[in-house]
């Protein structure tokens, strides 16, 4: 894949598109196009199961004819296309209401610096070697006991590709980037009991990729701890979320404070700015050019600047995530949210998940969480759980078949802790995270 020849024809064609919106009367109009190649290639039982190979490519454009907005969309990359695409979108956005908020990103907020993160790191797209992989991963896991019965699978998948966004600013840019992963999924089996469970590796670099058969063998040792569960007492403990869970808690904050969720008042964080919503000790950072993270972009979905922010310090919450559309609902100005969040780090104050067990003393360390029982609205929450019952601060057994519930406000709130177990695979970098107290519903 020639990259810097691609990135320039992406670019091309973006230009022309935008030029054809305001040829065809758009007062305003961005698009951004993407293309990526990959492979994708899975096993189970020693036996290929799968293989893929992907090359794709689209674009999408947004016209605003005064303030009535027209988005369409094509992976026809023709001239005539193009223009139809951007003619349908036209046809649209003179048939929608009128919305003062529409309109691109103010002048003013668009990028002029981007940064390089190292995003891109391309390799041959080999699907032997991908099997080979995963293969192994799988092998790994079958022979690390006998009480691995069977498999769910195997999956190595490799996407190199990139992304260009412009608008009627005049700006015009875009990125390569890759994305890596292995992955294992291995079922155990006791006499009385059976579970599953996984491990895996991503990464933008290949050769961080763990090795397949260190991920097989994770993916099994998982699976057997959680042989024999039992139920528990109903009741109210401490609960620790494993890091690898730790971060759907931090999730629904995102949803929480974003401006979507906000000027649709659907939020139960309402009118929280610039007040108390974690711990007095706990600071949320966010640094979007991170060097090869997986959430790291130089510039948002708009075409915004990123940059480095405080989203909370010491527990008081500094920004709401916004796009420019929520933004002007509320009378506020973008912060280069449109897309998602980039790179959370969660400040620590535990050196390790053992060290919270310790400091939890007896309750529920929680690896699996089922179901989607979350209400953004009220912030009330119940989900499906399994993990592992713990006094004196040391895992005792298997746990499964309960409910854990409480409210995500207050929830947040009594986070006692925040261990150094680093979590890294994902937009919110956390490690295992302390809850005081919660409702378990079992036995």
């Amino acid at each position: 894949m020639q990259t810097k020849q691609q990135l320039e024809d992406i670019k091309e064609v973006v230009s022309d598109v935008l030029a054809m919106a305001k040829a065809q009367g758009a007062t305003e109009a961005e698009a951004s196009m993407s293309k990526v190649q990959g492979i994708a290639v899975s096993a189970r039982m020693q036996e290929v199961e799968n293989i893929e190979f992907t090359n794709d490519g689209g674009l999408g454009i947004s016209v605003y004819v005064g303030r009535h907005k027209g988005s369409a969309s094509t992976a026809d990359l023709s001239k005539a296309a193009l223009s139809l695409t951007v003619q349908k979108a036209i046809e649209i956005a003179k048939h929608t209401g009128e919305d003062d908020c529409n309109g691109i990103a103010d002048a003013n907020k668009i990028a002029t610096y981007i940064p390089d993160c190292d995003l891109y790191h391309p390799i041959e797209l080999d699907t032997e070697q991908g099997l080979r992989d995963a293969l192994a991963a799988e092998k790994a896991a079958l022979d690390y006991d006998s009480k691995i019965t069977n498999s769910d699978g195997a999956s190595y998948n490799a996407n190199i590709g990139c992304r260009v966004y412009g608008n009627s600013h005049g700006l015009i840019a875009g990125y390569p980037s890759t994305r890596y992963s292995l992955s294992c999924v291995v079922l155990s089996e006791s006499e009385t009991d059976m579970q599953r469970d996984y491990a895996y590796e991503v990464s933008r670099v290949s050769s961080e990729i763990g090795a397949p058969d260190v991920i097989g063998r994770e993916a099994a040792k998982h699976a057997i701890e959680r042989l024999d569960a039992r139920k528990i007492n109903t009741g109210k403990y401490p609960v620790v979320f494993d890091k690898t869970i730790a971060s759907s808690l931090f999730g629904h904050f995102v949803g929480a404070i974003s401006g979507g969720s906000l000027f649709r008042k659907s939020s139960y964080l309402m009118d929280s700015l610039h007040t108390q919503v974690l711990p007095s000790w706990l600071t949320i950072d966010e640094k979007p050019h991170v060097k090869r993270a997986l959430a790291s972009s130089p510039f948002d979905n708009e075409g915004v600047q990123t940059n480095d922010m405080q989203i909370v310090t010491e527990g008081v919450l500094q920004h709401y995530l916004l796009t420019s559309y929520s933004a002007r609902k509320m009378g506020l100005e973008t912060n280069g949210h449109a897309g998602g969040i980039h790179n959370w780090y969660i400040s620590t104050n535990a050196p390790d998940q053992a060290a919270l067990l310790q400091q939890m003393g007896t309750g529920l360390l929680v690896t699996e969480l089922m179901g989607q029982g979350v209400n953004g609205v009220t912030g009330d929450y119940s989900r499906g759980a399994a993990g592992f019952w713990v006094e004196n601060g040391v895992i005792q057994y298997p746990v499964h078949e309960i409910t854990i519930a409480g409210n995500l406000k207050s929830m947040l709130m009594n986070i006692e802790a925040v261990a150094n177990d680093i979590e890294v695979r994902g937009s919110i970098q956390t490690g295992s995270v302390l809850i005081s107290e919660m409702q378990i519903a079992g036995n």
